[in-house]
This record gives C-alpha cells, sequence and structure tokens, in this order.
C-alpha cells in the first residue's frame, strides 16, 4: 500500500517516491508560465472569493499559509489583496511559476520555492492552514500529496473543478488537453477526502463566474460584441445562474456546479482499510 501510514516530522523521501518522481509530468510544467496570464488571474480572482467564503462561513482566520502549486502566485495575490492571512509561502513544481511569484512582489510572501510535486519541505504543523486550488485534478498520485497536506497544517482550503459527468471518458482527450488527469463530481472528492482523514467544515459549490464566461464568449471565443450578441450572452447568464440557484435539491445543484472549494480539518487518522491502518 502506498504510503500507508501517515509521515511525521519533515518531509523524507520514501521507495515508492523515487518511482513516482521518474514521471515525466512534472517536467510538462516547468516552463508552463511565461510571465502573468490574464485568463489565469480573472479565473484566480474567483477562486480566492471562494477560499475566503468558506474560512468566513467558519469564522476561521488562518495567520500562516502555504499554497501548494501555486502557479504563477494568483490566488495568493487576490487573497492578500482581501486582507486574508498575514505571511504565505508557495510551492510550485513549474520552475517558471517560481519565478513569476517573485516577480508579483506579494506582500507578505516569505518564500516561494520549488518542490517535487510530493514531498512538502515543511515541518508539522508549520501552517494555519494549507491551500491545494485546482491542483488535485492534475496529481497523478493524489492520496500522496494529500497526507503530506494533512501533516503541515491541521485546516485545508481545497477546490477542485467538477469535470465527471456521464460519458466524460468519451472525451477524456480534452481533459487531458489543459492537463487534468483526474474528474471528480462532489461525492468522488468528498469520498476521497474523508477516506484520507479529512473532515469537511464547510463546503461551497459554485458555477463560472460571469466575468469569466464573459472573457470566455468574447476574448477566448473571438465572438463580435456588439448590444445584441451582449444581451444574449447576459440573457443566457442570467437563465443559468436562475437555474443554478433555485435549483430544488443539493443533489440538482450538485449536477450542474463547475467547482466545489472545501475546508477541512484532520480527523484522528489517515487511511484506514479492513480495519487497519
Amino acid at each position: 500500500m502506498l504510503w500507508a501510514s501517515q509521515p511525521k516530522g519533515r518531509a523524507v523521501s520514501h521507495p515508492t517516491t523515487e518511482i513516482i518522481l521518474k514521471s515525466a509530468v512534472s517536467a510538462d510544467y516547468d516552463e508552463f508560465y511565461d510571465g502573468v496570464n490574464a485568463w489565469r488571474d480573472l479565473g484566480a480572482k474567483f477562486k480566492a472569493r471562494n477560499l475566503a467564503e468558506v474560512c468566513n462561513r467558519a469564522g476561521f482566520k488562518p495567520r500562516r499559509v502555504l499554497e501548494v502549486g501555486a502557479g504563477e502566485g494568483s490566488v495568493l495575490k487576490h487573497l492578500q489583496s482581501m486582507g486574508f492571512g498575514e505571511e504565505f509561502h508557495a510551492l510550485e513544481i513549474s520552475r517558471s511559476g517560481i519565478a513569476a511569484i517573485e516577480g508579483r512582489g506579494i506582500p507578505g510572501l516569505t518564500k516561494a520555492s520549488w518542490f517535487n510535486g510530493y514531498e512538502i519541505p515543511y515541518d508539522d504543523d508549520a501552517f494555519d492552514a494549507v491551500i491545494l486550488c485546482h491542483v488535485l485534478e492534475h496529481v497523478e498520485y493524489e492520496r500522496v500529496l494529500l497526507r503530506e497536506l494533512r501533516r503541515v497544517a491541521p485546516r485545508h482550503l481545497i477546490e477542485v473543478p467538477l469535470d465527471y459527468r456521464q460519458g466524460v471518458d468519451k472525451n477524456y482527450e480534452h481533459c487531458l488537453s489543459y492537463g487534468h488527469i483526474n474528474v471528480y463530481s462532489p461525492t468522488l472528492i468528498r469520498f476521497l477526502l474523508r477516506s484520507e482523514g479529512f473532515a469537511i467544515d464547510q463546503e461551497l459549490l459554485t458555477i463560472v463566474h460571469e466575468e469569466v464566461m464573459e472573457y470566455i464568449e468574447f476574448v477566448t471565443n473571438k465572438r463580435e460584441r456588439t448590444p445584441a450578441t451582449e444581451a444574449d450572452f447576459h440573457k443566457r447568464m442570467s437563465d443559468r445562474a436562475m437555474k443554478f440557484f433555485t435549483a430544488p435539491s443539493k443533489d440538482h445543484a450538485e449536477m450542474m456546479a463547475n467547482a466545489v472549494t472545501l475546508l477541512t480539518h484532520r480527523d484522528a487518522q489517515g487511511l484506514t482499510v479492513f480495519g487497519k491502518r
């Protein structure tokens, strides 16, 4: 069983980790970031709002925060501008991402470091909270990384896109084209987290914000912007939002949601199978 017991102390190499790290996936991201990308920065604004919202609901105000898989630093930048946290640390597998983070001049950012994607180079409970935002869907060995998250902080902020739909396997090349090698539904991510000893404190379901959809419509897809096309777009977005926010049940809302944001804390133990650790 892979990392069946919870590691203690500082992250150290494990025999199975040497095999994992031979994967080419981490190399695919090394030169991925070229400064700050307007599209990713726009999305990060709303991801940061979601993370702050689940903390606000719980009355949780972390001071020392680590973001794992921080990309180009957009989420941390937006969180800092909202007054979230005081001291920030960032880990990223992409060296171009680290350069982008360091170039943003984020107040409160103590350190941005490269890591191998699994071993977090900090001691147990080094942080009040650790953020994993739109990262897990890119990770080959999710449980390995999740166990490190549990180790370095008692509280965890996790957001994933909800790519799972009936028949998603027929469109797998589309998911792979933007690096999503895992697909989740709310039920699947809850099962993964609970089976690894994460207790869920707060959960927020969201659809893609209208501002992001507008960027896709008129910038990415280059639809001509006219009074008629804008009216058509805003009508579709209004209908979409009404359908989501007036869903007759949580199950219906989950089927329409595009992302789920979770605030969790450690349970007494991690993975237990057959009644044994």
